[in-house]
């Protein structure tokens, strides 16, 4: 059966073609770094050791967060990195859709209702979390409801790459029974919501291009950032500088934006590698 076509961002409706954002399209993470990606065991067991400086974090105030899981994942894989963000005062959610096989007939339309709905309960603008492919979720959705999105925050998302620049494009493929090049036709991916965006990547990614996970300069929105930590992309949603990054992101009061700043960060110049390698 024909499934509809998803809708597009306004953002992306009224973009001309010339005006998207080229794709990072190198090759995708080499096999030493995919075989990096058993690290993601340690990456979680240093949560312990590392959770008295986490649990100093900056308290969160009680608005809503939606966690959006990767591909093949479901709210179980970020169960951790919630139940962490509830201690520091968030009303956290998972997407509740099961496991994440891509954007199939309905995905997406209650994922939008998810977002509406959180806004209405709590009249607050809630923060979108994703992790690789929940992060084209997060922004995408933030393009669509600005009015509704507080922040987005992704985690080793590709959204600024061709989908050969990861290795697991044959698995989106395989699991969603969608075309990945059709797919993000659809979308200019690249551009960043005009919310508040960080997006958290790491150059030892095994999975994802770190160059696809860069946000380039937003003419539309200046308050856009590059976080790189030193993790594995299975480990970015239990990495434990992953989440004081997301910490200090969300706890920023709405409309007071500010950078990420490294200094002053529990081992700062050791977890967060100078940013402006990202250039």
């Amino acid at each position: 059966m024909a499934q509809p076509a998803p809708r597009q961002s306004a953002q992306a409706q009224n973009q001309k073609p010339e005006q998207k954002q080229a794709l990072h399209d190198g090759p995708p993470p080499n096999a030493w770094l995919l075989a990096l990606e058993f690290r993601a065991f340690w990456e979680f067991g240093a949560l312990l050791p590392a959770w008295p400086k986490l649990a100093r974090a900056p308290r969160g105030d009680g608005h809503g967060v939606v966690v959006f899981p990767g591909l093949s994942a479901n709210d179980g894989s970020t169960m951790p990195l919630r139940r962490y963000l509830d201690a520091l005062g968030y009303a956290t959610s998972g997407w509740k859709q099961g496991f994440n096989f891509g954007p199939r007939a309905g995905v997406l339309e209650a994922a939008r209702a998810q977002v509406t709905r959180a806004f209405a309960d709590s009249g607050r603008k809630v923060s979108l979390i994703g992790w690789s492919l929940g992060g084209v979720y997060a922004r995408e959705l933030a393009k669509e409801f600005p009015h509704m999105v507080r922040g987005v925050i992704t985690l080793g998302t590709p959204f600024g790459g061709s989908h050969r620049s990861t290795n697991a494009w044959r698995i989106y493929e395989l699991a969603s029974g969608r075309k990945v090049a059709l797919e993000s036709a659809n979308y200019d991916l690249p551009a960043a919501p005009p919310v508040p965006t960080t997006s958290i990547y790491s150059r030892s990614d095994g999975i994802v291009a770190w160059q696809g996970s860069v946000q380039k300069p937003a003419p539309h929105n200046p308050h856009t950032e590059n976080v790189e930590v030193i993790a594995s992309h299975v480990g970015l949603g239990v990495n434990p500088s992953a989440w004081w990054a997301v910490a200090d992101r969300l706890a920023q009061a709405e409309g007071n934006w500010q950078a990420f700043e490294r200094k002053g960060t529990f081992f700062h110049g050791l977890i967060y590698p100078d940013p402006a390698r990202a250039a």
